[in-house]
């Protein structure tokens, strides 16, 4: 039974070695939020056991969960850099399967065609505007900033506020404003499901999201030429990586013990 016990101390520090190594190979990730695993002990006991005598079987995984806690805000001077300084993420649609991914990773581009994308290549997500900048939609949809104004000037320049207001310069010294930037909020963070480059996805455990304006409510406004860095403490994980692998040292020495304990006993024997 010790070799058992050993065992799964052993597996479950290799699950916490793989989730610091994780935090500390993302540490230069933009937007990338670091993550912690917990574990419980297990106990096979009746009723009737003694409390005193039960040495239990060993532990088990209870759960990965990501720390949302906000990065280093650094500034970069590019125009079309954004952070989000609060709650809230960035939405995100793949142009070819139409699926919403969500981000804190806000360094952007504007293409040929005029669409706002991060860069992966997906299209920001916004609400249309009046001419006074002022959101008239509460549906987001993809944010494409014309190249040409009604002058037939060419597109100049885009900019955006610390509100999320996207705005166009052209040739000829006009500005536009051409949407805002939706912010997303979930019920429980914690259940949005990571896919990878730094995006998430929706579960039935985070809920659906909520969209909103940036600096409005529970939403956390912009900061334009910006970036948020990893949330990652290398110090921190240093000292987790060590903690770690002395566990899984030392339940490799127990399993290590219950073998000999074992090769003894069945040596008396014969």
């Amino acid at each position: 039974m010790s070799f058992f016990t050993a065992l799964s101390g052993m597996r479950n520090a290799e699950t916490d070695l793989r989730v610091i190594s994780q935090n500390i190979a993302n540490a230069e990730s933009v937007g990338f939020k670091k993550s912690n695993a917990s574990f419980y002990d297990l106990v096979a006991s009746g009723a009737g056991t003694d409390p005193r005598l039960t040495p239990g079987i060993g532990s088990a995984l209870a759960g990965i969960t990501q720390d949302f806690a906000l990065g280093t805000l650094e500034q970069t001077g590019r125009g079309l850099d954004v952070a989000i300084n609060g709650d809230g993420f960035l939405a995100t649609t793949n142009p070819i399967s139409g699926d919403v991914s969500f981000t804190r990773a806000g360094s952007l581009r504007i293409v040929s065609s005029g669409e706002l994308q991060d860069s992966l290549g997906d299209q920001v997500q916004g609400f249309t505007v009046d001419t006074d900048g002022n959101p008239t939609s509460t549906t987001p949809s993809s944010i494409v900033v014309p190249t040409t104004n009604g002058a037939g000037a060419n597109l100049a320049n885009v900019s955006i506020t610390n509100r999320g207001l996207v705005q166009a310069s052209y040739a000829d010294g006009t500005v536009e404003p051409v949407a805002q930037i939706a912010l997303a909020s979930f019920a429980a963070n914690d259940g949005l499901r990571p896919i990878g480059q730094t995006k998430w996805a929706v579960t039935g455990l985070s809920g659906n999201p909520v969209y909103g304006n940036p600096g409005v409510g529970q939403f956390g406004s912009i900061f334009s030429g910006a970036l948020e860095r990893s949330n990652v403490d290398l110090s921190e994980e240093m000292v987790a990586l060590l903690t770690a692998q002395r566990n899984f040292q030392a339940n490799a020495r127990a399993i290590d013990t219950s073998t000999q304990i074992s090769q003894t006993v069945l040596n008396l024997r014969s």
